[in-house]
């Protein structure tokens, strides 16, 4: 649809005191898919679980699609 782009994010999530996935750290926007499940699978190794997902949005109408998974790899959380 003319007007709309897609942004990637990566999360990557640890495993709190109660063996919780929380994330790590503020979502990451990458460049393409590409880029994003590289850097993912650099990440899984470090971290209990590592996702990258997508999202349409619209900026002049300011709407935002749902989540749509990428790549998921070990535990995760919340991320949408």
């Amino acid at each position: 649809m003319p007007g709309t782009f897609a942004t990637l994010y990566i999360f990557a999530f640890d495993l709190d005191d109660r063996d919780q996935a929380v994330q790590a750290f503020a979502p990451r926007v990458a460049a393409s898919k590409a880029a994003a499940i590289e850097e993912a699978r650099h990440l899984e190794g470090r971290h209990a679980g590592v996702v990258v997902w997508r999202r349409e949005g619209d900026p002049v109408v300011g709407e935002e699609g749902e989540p749509e998974v990428v790549f998921s790899v070990g535990r995760v959380g919340d991320f949408a």
